[in-house]
């Protein structure tokens, strides 16, 4: 009974404090009944909360309605957090005839490096934040932010990633995983196209593209025969990745895509890295 009261308590209270502020950039009106009702109804953002005239006894009601109109969009807008859930593949245009991709590699051929995808090969990218400028009537936007990389390759056979100096080889070892990992700390810049400005969640796409700087690199491998390893090396990696990014919005869901300029090796191979997938965010 306790806890009931003190529910009930925390509801009343929180309820109180929303229809005093607004909390989500919308604007807060008090909408008085139609004549007739003795009703009360106080709308915070796209919250309804409702009291019938049957006296004070009765107990408020929620309604969720959206108020599409009632959206006005700031000049400048933060979302903290977004994330990114996707697929990591690559171009291989490797021509594994020549001397630097068989000194890279000895013995290799294109099938060496075929990914597991699925859930197997995957992008997960954390932005702590992103921002978005307004640059003519809320329509055309500057979007920008700050966050992590994650792309994990899974490989199909068992090779291995040798250092100083790296090359990679085919083992005689099963791996039940065998994984190249690598994270970039990334900041995106993108020319934003927002078709309906006054809705929170509206229709639109982005194009741009985003720099990011390699942090961290490692192979993992898990067998019967060794357990679980892990390789921690930039295997000749490059430091640096551009890519040309695109982001394209359809109300709640909303889809991504970015695309390297050129191969993540320095040298040896000739692989161009790609993700597309989904993107959680507020806008």
């Amino acid at each position: 009974m306790n806890r009931a009261l003190l529910s009930v308590a925390g509801l009343i209270f929180t309820l109180s404090c929303l229809a005093q502020t607004d909390t989500t950039g919308h604007r807060t009106d008090t909408a008085r009944p139609n004549k007739g009702s003795s009703g009360d109804t106080i709308r915070v953002g796209s919250l309804i909360i409702v009291r019938g005239g049957g006296g004070s006894d009765e107990m408020p009601h929620l309604r969720l309605h959206r108020h599409y109109h009632d959206y006005s969009p700031r000049n400048v807008s933060t979302n903290w957090v977004i994330i990114d859930l996707g697929i990591a593949n690559y171009d291989d245009k490797t021509n594994y005839a020549t001397a630097g991709a068989q000194t890279f590699a000895p013995g290799s051929n294109a099938n060496w490096f075929k990914l597991r995808h699925g859930t197997k090969s995957v992008d997960v990218n954390i932005w702590l934040f992103m921002q978005r400028l307004n640059l003519i009537k809320h329509v055309v936007n500057l979007k920008y932010g700050l966050g992590i990389e994650l792309n994990n390759y899974r490989y199909i056979e068992d090779i291995r990633f040798k250092t100083n100096p790296t090359r990679v080889v085919m083992d005689t070892i099963h791996y039940s995983k065998n994984k190249l990992a690598a994270d970039y700390l990334t900041v995106p810049f993108l020319l934003n196209f927002n078709f309906t400005p006054h809705r929170q969640q509206g229709y639109g796409f982005s194009v741009g593209a985003s720099v990011g700087w390699l942090y961290s690199s490692r192979q993992k491998f898990v067998s019967k025969a060794t357990g679980k390893e892990k390789t921690f090396d930039d295997f000749d990696m490059e430091p640096w990745k551009i890519s040309y990014i695109a982001e394209l919005q359809l109300g709640f869901l909303k889809l991504y895509g970015s695309w390297a300029t050129k191969s993540m090796f320095s040298k040896g191979l000739d692989q161009t890295p790609y993700t597309t997938g989904i993107r959680i965010g507020f806008w």
